[in-house]
């Protein structure tokens, strides 16, 4: 072999090493790439769920709103129930309690129109997240038997849970006699 074979031998395996080389550093600027992309995407897809969680955020803030000025009225609202609840009959055709009444009913369509609605409780299964039971009475066991005050829910959250007496059963005459 002479040398100028010698020479292009030594050229040619110090090419192929280049290569291999340029080859093995392109894979890993592909596997770089890959990595960045893959991470981006993620990023990307965290950035589209913070933005829905945010927007869901923000539309349960404003939904709820009113809910401490909703909460400070129902006290009113329930003083206007009492009120036209217990008019006599001398005083049920005066144009003044009537206008009390349509107040009273004003009142009410302005809030459910924010999202306010009775929860209803009497003959319903004592529930513990609806309503609060203050009493126990005479009546069918775990049903709510009298509603001492009303429960309201904004749209699907519980405001004020309903307070009412929840019934323990029936009592045998024989028990009404050892309480005595």
């Amino acid at each position: 072999m002479s040398n100028e074979e010698k020479d292009l031998s030594l050229e040619a395996e110090g090419e192929l090493e280049d290569v291999e080389s340029l080859k093995k550093a392109l894979g890993e600027e592909k596997a770089k790439a890959e990595d960045y992309l893959a991470n981006w995407q993620r990023a990307q897809a965290d950035f589209i769920n913070y933005k829905r969680r945010v927007e869901q955020e923000r539309n349960e803030t404003v939904k709820f709103a009113n809910a401490a000025l909703i909460l400070d009225l129902l006290p009113v609202l329930d003083d206007l129930e009492r009120a036209l609840d217990n008019i006599t009959s001398k005083l049920a055709g005066l144009t003044w309690v009537d206008g009390i009444g349509l107040i009273y009913r004003k009142l009410q369509a302005i809030l459910e129109v924010h999202g306010l609605t009775e929860i209803e409780a009497l003959g319903q299964p004592f529930d513990p997240n609806l309503h609060e039971a203050v009493l126990y009475a005479e009546g069918e066991e775990g049903k709510v038997v009298e509603e001492l005050q009303k429960g309201y829910k904004l749209h699907d959250r519980v405001l004020r849970p309903t307070m009412v007496k929840v019934g323990k059963g029936k009592v045998e005459e024989g028990e009404i006699a050892k309480e005595q």
